[in-house]
């Protein structure tokens, strides 16, 4: 090959080499900053958690409320379970309840407060079967007493459905995403607020549905991730360097 055209080889693959360096080292810095972020989230879920219960906001504040700002955050209310079909969320494991680590369903039904309107509660885990429905609907008819109940929770917010998430199954009542507002679209239960409860207490006589206090467990494992980009990156530029001087000993 003449000079010019191993130059022009040289200087192509030196582009490509600088390309690649960078992007495996953005990709670490962006772990970097996820790290950051994670550990940020943490910190807030962590206080929130720990805090005392207060108050449910009034409704004329729920439209400022938000996840960033809003989720899992402790409130206490009085509200009475409402006489209307419950549904199903399948779960294969949460995240955030050490003892709902198996696959099961949440129960959601619909709660009216003193002042007429719904929330949805998240009435706690049932360790059953997608197919089995006669475990939770004899559970939660035991909740719809007709009486109001002081509630302790967290507020949450709806899940989006991903790519891979299965449609629901209205005949069976069951989802596979929490998505409080297209349940009660879907079941009838009229407006609801934009946040639902996630149950701590009170837990029923016989534990079914199982409500329970929520735990920070969320993975951090962007600083190994960010090693890895780094790398690869110096890896790349060794591989090149060694290229380049047996280029020039050839």
């Amino acid at each position: 090959m003449n000079e010019p055209g191993r130059k022009a080889r040289v200087g192509g693959f030196a582009l490509f080499t600088l390309f690649l360096t960078a992007a495996f080292g953005a990709l670490g810095v962006w772990q970097l900053q996820r790290r950051t972020a994670k550990h940020e989230l943490i910190a807030a879920l962590t206080e929130r958690l720990a805090a005392a219960p207060v108050a449910l906001p009034p409704p004329a504040a729920w439209t400022a409320l938000n996840p960033a700002r809003d989720e899992f955050r402790r409130v206490s209310f009085t509200a009475t379970y409402a006489a209307l079909p419950d549904a199903m969320v399948y779960s294969s494991g949460s995240a955030v309840r050490k003892d709902a680590s198996g696959p099961g369903t949440w129960a959601f039904l619909p709660a009216r407060l003193p002042t007429g309107e719904t929330v949805v509660i998240d009435a706690g885990f049932v360790e059953n079967t997608m197919q089995d429905r006669g475990v939770e609907d004899r559970a939660v008819k035991k909740l719809v007493t007709g009486q109001p109940v002081a509630l302790t929770g967290y507020l949450r917010f709806p899940e989006a459905p991903g790519w891979l998430t299965p449609a629901e199954n209205r005949d069976k009542r069951l989802w596979f995403v929490r998505d409080h507002l297209g349940i009660a679209s879907a079941l009838g239960w009229g407006a609801v607020a934009p946040f639902y409860l996630d149950l701590e207490h009170p837990s029923p006589a016989n534990g079914i549905p199982r409500p329970g206090p929520l735990d920070v467990n969320l993975k951090d494992d962007h600083l190994q991730y960010a090693i890895t980009w780094f790398t690869l990156a110096g890896a790349v530029l060794i591989a090149f360097a060694v290229w380049a001087r047996g280029r020039r000993q050839s």
